[in-house]
């Protein structure tokens, strides 16, 4: 039975471009979906999932995301004052304890292979997570949940994997099945960022993984791959033909959400407010009366 996957490397070290002038301030992993930071949907989803330690590759102009993360006893003191129960239950539940979060910082922008390489002496001889806030994903059980029950089974190294259309696997790694398994996918090629016509497959592995120590050594020759960038693809295709592991795509149950493109951010706030009961009414209300009259317009 594979050890258990207790650490999860979070890289945050990214400058937003798409978001700004937001993010001309405000690290982009602390910009609100409905009231919860993005960064606080993937913290969650990895608590769920039994992670323990949290590792983030961060970058200069990130101290709002890690004070984001500290206690807030000024706050904490002024709602219990107040009598604020609600509201001092959910902050306290942002707090991270010390010793169970860590920073490292990745002083130069070489891709995300790279970002992952930075936290090698944090993770050590284990199996680790990777998780990419900009993806969020709604799911009855947590998606990288689903994933450590499904890694119990086969080790190895574990991608989350989506179908998506044709014209958009350039957008993506993608998959080459060697068996498919229904939920689960035997890999026997990842193909980064490739042109729909070149595609393998319409596979798409977007930002859940399971992987083990052997990827940090894969990651030590630093080799450019698409885009002039470290490919964490490259290094996790290194690891197909191993005995002891492979690499399998598993087909998360739930919807991702894009939340690094300006659309993807605004149809996950829709999504998101719609689920929550005292959002829901009034929301809805709006919308069907938004498109009441842009019909009527029509």
């Amino acid at each position: 039975m594979p050890k258990k996957v207790t650490k999860a490397i979070f890289p945050v070290a990214g400058l937003g471009t798409r978001f700004l002038p937001a993010t001309k301030s405000v690290p982009k992993e602390i910009m609100t979906l409905v009231d919860r930071p993005l960064v606080q949907y993937a913290i969650d989803e990895a608590r769920a999932a039994g992670i323990k330690e949290f590792i983030f590759v961060t970058s200069r102009g990130k101290g709002a995301l890690e004070d984001y993360f500290d206690h807030a006893p000024q706050l904490e003191q002024e709602l219990k004052k107040k009598g604020k129960d609600d509201l001092l239950s959910i902050l306290k539940s942002t707090n991270m304890d010390s010793g169970e979060i860590a920073y490292i910082r990745q002083h130069k922008a070489l891709g995300l292979g790279h970002a992952i390489w930075c936290a090698r002496k944090l993770v050590g001889n284990e199996p680790f997570a990777v998780m990419l806030p900009d993806d969020v994903i709604a799911s009855e059980k947590p998606c990288l949940q689903q994933m450590v029950e499904a890694y119990e089974e086969t080790g190895g190294n574990m991608v989350a994997a989506m179908e998506v259309p044709q014209e958009k696997t350039k957008a993506y790694g993608v998959l080459d099945v060697a068996e498919d398994m229904g939920s689960m996918v035997k890999v026997k090629g990842m193909v980064e960022k490739p042109e729909p016509k070149d595609a393998p497959s319409n596979l798409a592995v977007i930002g859940r993984y399971i992987l083990s120590p052997q990827i940090f050594k894969n990651l030590n020759s630093k080799q450019a791959g698409a885009g002039g960038e470290i490919q964490l693809t490259d290094a996790i295709a290194q690891e197909i033909d191993k005995e002891d592991g492979g690499v399998y795509g598993f087909r998360f149950r739930g919807q991702r959400f894009d939340c690094g493109s300006k659309a993807g951010f605004l149809q996950a706030t829709v999504a998101f407010g719609l689920a929550r009961d005292d959002l829901r009414d009034e929301l809805e209300g709006y919308l069907q009366e938004l498109m009441s009259t842009r019909k009527a317009a029509e």
